[in-house]
């Protein structure tokens, strides 16, 4: 897997912070892909393949269907209630959707013609069912593209299992694995990382769903 460098023409200079940088080639589909971690964002009216995995987090992909320009955020937590410059950080829904919407219109994309389709939300992280992040996450994003007008045509939220998002700008489509076997925890384990580092920081089996 080789990752863009400075000359990439993938790459954004001018593109903020939470902008993923971790480019590479696909060779299952055969393209230019982007990895999106979380706490980032990727817009482009290139012909790409945006990927990311989900737990509890939630990432929704958003295009303009007349011109393909599309791009996919992933936020671990719906908002702050924090008002100081930590709070603007693409970790949270609020400002990773903002970024995101923000610069496809900058791409060109027609805000009024904007379409999303969302995902995650799962209940992966036992005995953290109480804090009801995942569902949450879920509710956020969903009244969030409700409150901006923005149509969702399609969603795949909640249940337990984590998931793996492709995201074709260009198309429109989406492929969704369903992670069932839990016996590899990276996914839980990176999850549980991540969540510890923001609340320090200063700011198997699968299936497959043709959405």
């Amino acid at each position: 897997m080789s990752v863009a460098t400075a000359s990439d023409p993938l790459r954004d200079a001018a593109a903020p912070d939470c902008f993923a940088t971790n480019l590479y080639y696909d060779r299952t589909h055969g393209m230019q892909a982007v990895k999106v971690l979380p706490g980032e964002f990727y817009a482009t009216p290139r012909d790409l393949l945006l990927v990311t995995v989900l737990g509890s987090c939630v990432a929704a992909c958003i295009r303009d269907p007349e011109l393909g320009i599309g791009g996919m955020n992933h936020f671990m937590l719906p908002d702050t209630d924090v008002a100081d410059p930590a709070g603007n950080s693409a970790r949270y829904g609020s400002y990773a959707m903002e970024m995101l919407i923000n610069h496809l219109i900058k791409l060109g994309a027609v805000r009024s013609r904007l379409e999303a389709k969302v995902f995650g939300g799962g209940a992966v992280i036992a005995g953290m069912t109480q804090a009801n992040v995942g569902e949450r996450n879920a509710e956020f994003v969903l009244k969030f593209l409700r409150t901006e007008g923005i149509r969702v045509v399609a969603r795949d939220l909640n249940d337990i299992y984590p998931r793996k998002v492709y995201f074709f700008p260009a198309s429109g489509r989406v492929l969704v694995k369903k992670l069932r076997n839990m016996h590899n925890d990276t996914i839980v384990s990176r999850e549980i990382d991540y969540r510890s580092r923001l609340v320090q920081a200063p700011a198997g089996g699968e299936v497959e769903l043709f959405i």
